[in-house]
């Protein structure tokens, strides 16, 4: 009972420090990523499906991506989707190919972005804390029920905790990591 307690927590804080670097890939840096427009949805024939499906992305160079739709009718479709998301960029359409230029960003930009990537990490942090409170709510039930004695709540306890200060530190990480990234000019 303890263990599953303690296996489910732990899955659930990684998932939440994974789900925090997935979200963390969309933040804009300096490099031209792929991971940028991949979540991007393109309207293909009356259907939402994702980029990565109609159309094959590439970092040309550090500063610029290109797309390549398969199919030609779609190069329209494919730049209305980079118009509409909320990444500020501007499409270059030569014939069937699709450009897109990163600008460099600008000092302000990159503050902003670093307040953004600590409010994740600060969600982040949040959802393992839940989680944690959820572990030891399931552990003091098992005490009311008798199941276990108070030696094994309070053990369990510190276990729990130790986990969750473990995910908080690879979350904090994590934080650096990219807020690092954004800051190499």
């Amino acid at each position: 009972m303890l263990n599953d307690i303690k296996k489910d927590a732990q899955t659930r804080m990684a998932k939440s420090v994974e789900a925090l670097r997935h979200d963390l890939t969309k933040v804009r840096t300096g490099r031209a990523s792929t991971a940028l427009v991949e979540h991007l949805k393109v309207n293909y024939y009356g259907s939402d499906m994702p980029l990565s499906q109609v159309a094959s992305v590439a970092v040309s160079d550090a500063r610029s991506l290109t797309i390549t739709p398969w199919e030609k009718q779609m190069v329209a479709a494919v730049e209305k989707a980079i118009l509409a998301s909320d990444l500020g960029l501007t499409p270059n359409t030569a014939g069937t190919t699709i450009r897109i230029n990163l600008p460099a960003l600008t000092e302000e930009r990159r503050r902003e972005l670093s307040k953004h990537v600590h409010q994740e990490g600060e969600g982040a942090k949040i959802a393992i804390r839940n989680i944690r409170r959820d572990a030891n709510q399931q552990v003091k039930e098992l005490l009311k029920e008798k199941l276990i004695g108070e030696d094994e709540e309070r053990r369990s306890e510190d276990e729990i905790q130790k986990l969750t200060d473990q995910a908080i530190k690879d979350v904090d990480e994590v934080v650096k990591a990219k807020e690092q990234e954004l800051m190499a000019v």
